[in-house]
């Protein structure tokens, strides 16, 4: 089985996460959030993107049945 990093961490590797959270801290992204932030929202659409999803019900389905824990298991240091 392999053992390495998942596509889908090495693609979010290469993103400039610093300037993602200038931007957000900037505009205000995250004010008043309760759970989901907007780095959440962000890696969701990247995996959207990844995945060919069509709509905002194929999303929420790939989605739970990834049960979006994973992500923030690939990425603790992002959250």
């Amino acid at each position: 089985m392999y053992t390495g990093k998942l596509i889908f961490s090495q693609v979010v590797d290469h993103l400039p996460l610093h300037t993602f959270r200038r931007c957000v801290k900037r505009y205000g992204g995250n004010h008043k959030i309760k759970a989901f932030t907007c780095l959440d929202q962000y890696l969701c659409m990247v995996l959207a993107q990844l995945t060919y999803r069509e709509s905002l019900r194929d999303i929420e389905a790939c989605l739970r049945a990834q049960n979006f824990v994973f992500l923030k298991k690939l990425f603790p240091d992002c959250f």
